[in-house]
Parts: C-alpha cells; sequence; structure tokens
C-alpha cells in the first residue's frame, strides 16, 4: 500500500512541475492539459488497484462459485463491467480471418489496452490463485485474441498439458445463434454430453484448470465471434513457440486468402 501511495504521490509531484514551468496552462492549452489529465487519471488508477475504476468485477469473480467435477471451472457472466463493454469493442482489434491471434500482433484502443493491463496485473493473478488453489508466481501468461470463426472451427479438444489455466472471455454485444457457444464436455467424442454450455455474450467469462478431462467444443458457426484468451502456461519457452506457431498460421491464412481474392 505504501508503495502505492508513493507512485501516486510521484505522479502529483510531476503534474505540479509541469504546472509551474508554465507547460501545463489550463487557460492556453485547454485540449492538451484535458489529454494529460486523463494520462494522470489512468496512472492513479493502475497505481492504486481502485476496484471502482477497473474494467473488470474481480469482486463478482470471487463471489462465484467454482464448479469441481467432471473438471474444475467457472462461469461469470458480466465479468467486464457493461459500463466498460462499448468502449473495449469499439478499441477491439479489427481481425478479417478466423483464427488465433497473438495479441501483441494486433493494433487496437486505449480502452482494450487497459483491459489488458489488467489481465496481466498481480490483483488478476491473485484472484485466480484464490479461486483454484494454486500458485501461479513465475508462470507467464500468454494472451491471443479471434474476431471470427469458421464452419471448421469449435470441434471438441484439450488444452496442451502446457496450458495450466485457460480464460476466455466473450465480447460480443449479442447472440442468438445456436452455432458458436462453448460446451464444456463429459467426453472427448460427443458435443452432445454437456456440462455447461456458455453462450459467448459480452463481457462473460468462462474459466477452467487444464486437466485430462477438461474438453470442450462448440457447434458450427462462421461470421463475427469476438474473443479474448488468457492463459497461464508452464515455461516462458511455451509463450515463445506459441507466439511463433500462431504468428505462421496467421501469415499462411492471409496468403490463402490473397490467392483467392
Amino acid at each position: 500500500m505504501d508503495a502505492q501511495l508513493n507512485g501516486v504521490s510521484g505522479i502529483f509531484e510531476d503534474t505540479n512541475r509541469l504546472v509551474s514551468t508554465g507547460m501545463l496552462d489550463f487557460r492556453k492549452n485547454g485540449v492538451y492539459a484535458s489529454y494529460i489529465l486523463l494520462f494522470i487519471a489512468q496512472k492513479v488508477k493502475n497505481s492504486t488497484g481502485d476496484p471502482l475504476a477497473m474494467n473488470t468485477d474481480l469482486q463478482r469473480f470471487r463471489e462465484t462459485p467454482l464448479v469441481g467435477e467432471p473438471f474444475q471451472y467457472l462461469i461469470v457472466p458480466q465479468f467486464v463491467k457493461p459500463t466498460a463493454c462499448a468502449a473495449i469493442n469499439a478499441d477491439f482489434p479489427k481481425i478479417a480471418q478466423h483464427g488465433s491471434f497473438p495479441v501483441g500482433e494486433q493494433k487496437y484502443g486505449a480502452a482494450f489496452g487497459e483491459l489488458l493491463d489488467e489481465l496481466r496485473g498481480p490483483e488478476m493473478r491473485k484472484a485466480f490463485e484464490g479461486k483454484f488453489g494454486i500458485d501461479l508466481a513465475g508462470r507467464p501468461t500468454m494472451i491471443t485474441v479471434r474476431g471470427r470463426c469458421s464452419p471448421k472451427d469449435g470441434r471438441i479438444h484439450n488444452d496442451s498439458e502446457t496450458k495450466i489455466i485457460t480464460v476466455l472471455i466473450y465480447m460480443n454485444p449479442k447472440w442468438e445463434e445456436p452455432g458458436g457457444r462453448l460446451r464444456l464436455l463429459r467426453s472427448a467424442d460427443n458435443l452432445d454430453d454437456v456440462i455447461a454450455e456458455v453462450p459467448p455474450v459480452e463481457g462473460t467469462l468462462l474459466a477452467f484448470l487444464r486437466s485430462d478431462n477438461s474438453f470442450h467444443g462448440h457447434k458450427s458457426f462462421s461470421g463475427e465471434r469476438r474473443v479474448i484468451q488468457l492463459n497461464w502456461v508452464t515455461s516462458q519457452s511455451v509463450v515463445d513457440r506459441e507466439t511463433k506457431r500462431h504468428r505462421l498460421s496467421a501469415w499462411t491464412k492471409k496468403l490463402t486468402g490473397a490467392f483467392r481474392s
């Protein structure tokens, strides 16, 4: 807490210095000053971890019971606060191809970037450690993003052993299609052997602890389907390898699309 307060104090000291030197003149440079104040407000938010200022609702996450069988998971509607969804969706990466892409390879706006900062932050890690009873210290995160779905997506699968926890955050304003709704499954060969089904409506979080039987998939759908995927993984080498793999896959899809057009 002391470190947080010191950080906030430093922010205001810098602001006072700008005013005293005339670099920040509210009478002459109103628009510029407004941007500075917005920047300061964001720094204060990041420094204090104020839950009221966050885009995500960690209290709702903590209060949602963890289901233990046949594998550990939870579903949290409105994990991304409804008041934040419109701005985040407006700043969502523009993705024309189907598939999963490293978020670092994409262009996106400030509101989407704020959400990413929260997902990577220490408060998020602590919340997941507490929920799943697991130590994630030293475990790197990997974030990928999807914007579109093809009819071939959604086949039943289990995540690799290098993924410790999988988090899916959906950002579609509404969802009326029967396809594209992720199903947690009891078996690897029956899409109708359903434990739970999750409509990919904006703000909804689905998280599960990877296990030998954490099977999932969805019925076929083609079109826009926005998903942010966060994983805690076993090592940095996993992040590096997966980033290269996703990058190659993205390049192949673009090349294939160019030949078809």
